[in-house]
């Protein structure tokens, strides 16, 4: 497994900017056979918030030293294939080191991991024989005295954060390889089909009309190089869609790269987007690439893109215009080739009237439009969606192959403000409590899908579903076109707004459902 392409997963830059930025320390990967990749290369040492570690590393025999450390904790990890939470094992030296293991296809291919940590301030005893630890290392004891004047502690609290954020990253590792296993086993990606209709575009899956139409665009849009603008709520799936454009399109060979524009401050994201020269900023240890040049000749997603400063949005205007950029502290303006798919969940057109973010910008990134609906508009998708969702985390030995028609029924009838991402955790959620049981039922449900469903609606629900997936859809269908024609005096047009379809396709729904009887007429039509 080549561990250096998963540096540059978007989720491994952003954990090991957040590490540096909470505790100045620096994420190691080791591979299967305990060998840290950042030692083995040599030249400068990574930066570390303690001196005594720079000190070992910088010296042969605590390099050695510090290898053996690592690779007890190693042993630990391959000798205990239950071990798959964060552990902290202590060094030569007495410090931390806090790993987590890395499983890739239920194999053990190493662990992420940092170093350097105190649990809690060193008596004077005990930095006596830290002094006297250093010394054995090689000259320079007034290295070692410098070196425990401000020793790094990190508490309880600190150290399960950390532990819970290496986690994450050896999490996004095992997820990409898994999905990359998957797309090589399926053959080349793209449209799938079944029951004589588009369901899926890469892993995105609709069935309904908003999704029907999004896959046209996509499948035009994926043989461009035009740059793609996705507007949508959190949860809807933009990524994905930035996904399978990239993967669909002319730079499918070349790399994938994202990153969230809310998640730095200006300082932060200009370095991430632009790269820096050694010493333009305190902690600038040496020349670091932008995700610009990471994805040269690629695609380079970003998302949120509204949450850009002002003086970020001219730069990055600049590349778009000339494809060239400055590294922070830099002189000379670099190449690059990419293209850009950006995504945000604000209204952009409505920020460029307030002064918010740049108009010439806004028309160069809003060449073509995505816009994705969230889920209650496309409540449709819901049956398809749970399936794929058991399907996914499904574990062996789980018996559960579907829902019974009261959890259907109040899944149905929920608003899902936080859309599809909301709904596979909610899945994921089910299989763990439920999975010994042939149909998942609504008790296991979230309390706050319950609590946020009115009793009554639910029960009429449930009893009109007779078992049957896609009748608990149809049923909240109708009933929400029947009360919003009698709310709205049968002002279809209106009603089509509110309901976020097409007034064609709302009149489509109302004669299948029989709903057009006992109405007065619809005075908009008639004027």
């Amino acid at each position: 497994m080549d561990l250096e392409r998963h540096q540059n997963l978007h989720t491994i830059i952003m954990l090991r900017e957040i590490i540096r930025k909470w505790w100045r320390a620096e994420l190691h990967f080791a591979d299967r056979n305990g060998l840290v990749m950042d030692w083995q290369r040599g030249g400068d040492i990574p930066p570390t918030p303690n001196e005594c570690c720079r000190l070992s590393l910088s010296s042969r025999e605590g390099l050695r030293r510090c290898n053996q450390s690592v690779r007890q904790l190693h042993e630990q990890f391959r000798a205990n294939r239950r071990l798959r939470r964060a552990t902290v094992q202590p060094c030569h030296l007495q410090f931390s080191l806090v790993g987590a293991p890395l499983y890739i296809q239920d194999e053990y291919e190493g662990f992420l991991f940092v170093e350097g940590f105190l649990r809690e301030p060193p008596s004077g005893r005990e930095l006596e024989v830290l002094k006297a630890r250093l010394r054995e290392l090689g000259p320079g004891v007034s290295d070692a005295e410098r070196a425990v004047a401000r020793l790094p502690v990190l508490g309880d609290e600190g150290l399960e954060k950390l532990a819970d954020l290496l986690e994450y990253g050896a999490s996004e590792i095992t997820a990409f390889e898994a999905e990359k296993a998957r797309r090589e086993e399926r053959g080349p990606p793209g449209l799938a089909q079944g029951n004589g209709e588009h369901y899926r575009f890469e892993d995105i899956i609709g069935r309904s009309g908003p999704m029907q139409e999004i896959f046209k665009l996509l499948q035009k849009v994926s043989n461009s190089e035009a740059t793609v603008l996705i507007n949508g709520e959190s949860g809807t799936g933009k990524e994905l869609v930035a996904r399978a454009i990239h993967s669909n399109g002319p730079r499918q060979h070349g790399p994938f790269v994202v990153q969230n524009c809310s998640a730095f401050n200006d300082n932060l994201l200009e370095s991430a987007l632009f790269g820096h020269m050694r010493g333009s900023f305190t902690g600038a240890m040496k020349d670091k690439k932008g995700l610009f040049e990471v994805a040269d000749t690629g695609t380079f997603f970003l998302d949120e893109v509204g949450d850009m400063s002002p003086a970020l949005q001219v730069k990055l205007l600049r590349v778009l215009q000339e494809g060239t950029f400055l590294p922070v502290g830099g002189t000379e303006p670099r190449e690059v080739d990419v293209r850009v798919i950006a995504a945000t969940h604000k209204d952009l057109g409505e920020m460029v009237k307030r002064g918010e973010f740049r108009e010439d910008l806004y028309y160069r990134i809003n060449v073509i439009r995505v816009h994705l609906p969230p889920l209650r508009d496309r409540r449709d998708d819901l049956p398809l969606l749970v399936d794929h969702f058991l399907r996914k985390h499904h574990r062996e030995g789980q018996r559960a192959r579907g829902l019974s028609s009261e959890a259907m029924a109040l899944l149905a009838s929920y608003a899902w403000p936080g859309n599809v991402r909301e709904l596979e955790n909610e899945m994921e959620r089910l299989l763990v409590l439920g999975g010994d049981l042939d149909l998942l039922p609504a008790e296991l449900i979230s309390s706050r899908i319950r609590d946020a469903v009115t009793p009554g609606n639910l029960s009429m629900l449930t009893a009109r579903a007779a078992g049957k997936l896609h009748e608990a859809v149809e049923t909240l269908e109708r009933d929400m076109i029947h009360q919003g024609l009698l709310r709205t005096g049968n002002n279809k047009s209106r009603l089509a707004r509110e309901l976020g379809i097409s007034r064609s396709n709302l009149i489509l729904k109302i004669a299948k459902y029989g709903l057009d009887k006992g109405l007065p007429p619809d005075a908009e039509a008639d004027a």
